[in-house]
């Protein structure tokens, strides 16, 4: 008989290409994955891969296994899934993702609320900016801004929240000095991956062509704060940001729609559901921070606003 767990490492060298790469992602040492794979080819009488220098490339047999083992791996998910389904207890593991700066800047404390409200779901928050596969259960809940609709999978269920938009944004500190007289160009903060994006314009602040660059989204907050300079930030993080104000003359920018993504009879779990319904709510109340309409709540500075008309860009 095949044991299931020796197809679960065959699929995932045949995936990676490497051995290496497989154990890496299954969590196990290398001669784990050798092992299972050598059971598998003596349980069939075939050898499954041929081994390159470039790595482990399947043979005539190992094609056929192939096409097998994604149907067994379907039937598996399909098969946990459906169980899932008829869990209806407001307990057990929920497992959410969503990006690093949605959770820290904006639902973070909905998150907190959610736990005292329901003290036996135990929660597993995942902010990353990876895609995480919902189809194969790495998560339950995805919260993604998805800026085509269209671009969904068909497979997932998409439950619509606001819209969210980003600005331009300086120091308060910097501003005023500029208005007070100071006049030298100042720098744009950018991401090292992505750079200054097309919709951006400086409005009337004059900047230099030479960047101050940083790795992530918490580094690039804290330089802005620091006065380096001009930078392009989600409204919900520059507008509720005392130190932060968006720069004169510049326009807000569409991101996309946020969406609460489930899947297939996962969703209709008790705890998924009441999650979805909860953070659904949470994120209208959110709607005019999200959308750039909160501003006039967090500007304090007299004509410091720019409340003007929004402009809404193609990506």
């Amino acid at each position: 008989m095949i044991d299931w767990d020796d197809i679960r490492y065959f699929l995932a060298v045949a995936r990676e290409g490497s051995v290496r790469a497989a154990a890496e992602g299954l969590g196990v040492y290398h001669s784990t994955v050798l092992r299972r794979v050598a059971q598998l080819e003596e349980r069939l009488g075939a050898q499954m891969f041929e081994k390159l220098p470039s790595g482990y490339r399947l043979t005539s047999a190992g094609e056929e296994v192939l096409e097998l083992a994604n149907q067994m791996e379907a039937s598996s998910h399909e098969l946990e899934t459906r169980l899932l389904g008829r869990d209806q207890s407001v307990r057990g593991l929920l497992r959410v993702t969503l990006a690093p700066t949605l959770a820290t800047h904006l639902l973070m404390s909905d998150f907190a609320e959610f736990a005292r409200l329901h003290p036996d779901i135990e929660m597993d928050v995942l902010s990353s900016g990876e895609l995480v596969n919902l189809t194969n259960r790495e998560a339950d809940v995805a919260i993604r801004v998805v800026y085509d609709r269209k671009t969904l999978p068909l497979n997932l269920h998409g439950l619509k929240g606001p819209e969210v938009f980003g600005g331009v944004y300086i120091s308060r500190d910097r501003l005023s000095a500029r208005r007070g007289g100071a006049s030298d160009p100042v720098r744009w903060i950018v991401i090292s991956c992505h750079g200054v994006p097309d919709w951006a314009s400086e409005g009337e602040v004059r900047t230099t062509e030479v960047p101050f660059r940083v790795t992530d989204a918490e580094a690039q907050i804290v330089a802005v704060r620091q006065g380096l300079g001009i930078t392009t930030l989600p409204c919900f993080v520059g507008d509720a940001d005392p130190l932060l104000t968006r720069v004169p003359g510049t326009d807000l920018h569409i991101y996309g729609t946020l969406f609460l993504l489930t899947q297939g009879e996962t969703r209709k779990t008790k705890r998924v559901r009441v999650f979805t319904e909860f953070l659904s709510r949470r994120l209208a109340s959110h709607a005019p921070l999200l959308t750039g309409h909160g501003h006039e709540r967090f500007s304090t500075e007299p004509g410091g606003s720019n409340d003007g008309d929004v402009t809404v860009l193609e990506r």
